[in-house]
């Protein structure tokens, strides 16, 4: 498989590891929605940690939407993500062009912006967990941290990272997530927190054919790693016709009506994926014998 995810422990399940390579998905997305390089980037990192975060959900049809809310020119990145690898999402503004950084990077947090990052879990319950916390530097990766941190409880190490060509396809993708359980031993925090500090960045990393277990070998090798199990991602929209058809419906006969009388085939966009479907008049006038209202 080309992108992944592998799942590990370490130092006696005291701790637990995400690792994922993401290159293909992140190269679909910039061509579904052409983006720009800042903007391949931003929304890089979140699909990739939308994808890690989305394989620790246990239930089939558990579904995780990480929203970027920020007054930066992306104007804000949504990711939709399940617990079996599919990952979409789409930025607001996705062809933003900032100057690079001080480190002469993309700019990602110029991007960004400051706001907050809503992350909402539906688990089949009455209602879906939903927690919001600001955003700390934009970058993406160190706001995951404070999430996990305030919102989970869960001390963690979140890298993420997008490198690209210079005729600005993808050239790496991928990142990890590193969790201390509750009754993880402060020898086991020190080692941690040191190795941590020694990471130079995930893209570095894979861009020096390091894998995604390697990376975690790096990381995690002197405290005895133990992969439990690896998942394919993929970046996936499962939107259709047919469900644009049922989002139609549900305007209602007079809305429908109002289609019809343009005489003009109508097209809806998913966000999502970037897929145009278009419906002409005939079609417009078979649906509204289906709306109820």
């Amino acid at each position: 498989m080309s992108d992944y995810i592998v799942r590990a422990t370490a130092a006696d399940s005291q701790i637990r590891a995400f690792a994922a390579t993401t290159r293909d998905l992140v190269e679909y997305a910039r061509n579904a929605h052409n983006t720009s390089p800042v903007a391949t980037a931003a929304l890089g990192r979140l699909l990739t940690a939308g994808a890690m975060m989305g394989s620790m959900m246990k239930g089939d049809e558990d579904v995780l939407t990480l929203q970027i809310k920020a007054g930066g020119p992306l104007k804000g990145i949504t990711v939709t993500a399940d617990s079996h690898g599919n990952v979409k999402g789409y930025v607001g503004n996705p062809n933003v062009v900032i100057p690079a950084n001080a480190k002469g990077k993309l700019d990602v947090a110029c991007a960004v912006g400051p706001g907050f990052l809503n992350v909402i879990k539906d688990m089949g319950m009455k209602k879906p967990y939903s927690s919001q916390t600001m955003l700390q530097t934009c970058e993406i990766a160190e706001d995951l941290t404070y999430y996990f941190a305030t919102s989970e409880q869960v001390p963690s190490a979140v890298g993420l990272g997008v490198l690209m060509n210079k005729e600005n396809t993808v050239r790496q993708a991928g990142g990890f997530i590193i969790q201390l359980m509750p009754f993880a031993e402060e020898k086991v925090i020190a080692a941690l927190e040191q190795k941590i500090q020694n990471v130079t960045s995930v893209t570095a990393m894979l861009d020096a054919g390091n894998t995604p277990e390697q990376i975690l070998e790096n990381l995690l090798g002197d405290l005895g790693v133990e992969f439990t199990d690896t998942m394919e991602t993929r970046f996936h929209c499962n939107c259709s016709k047919k469900r644009v058809s049922r989002a139609i419906i549900s305007i209602g006969k007079k809305e429908l009506q109002n289609m019809i009388d343009d005489g003009e085939e109508i097209e809806v966009n998913c966000h999502f994926c970037n897929t145009n479907y278009k419906f002409s008049v005939e079609e417009l006038e078979a649906l509204k014998k289906e709306a109820t209202r």
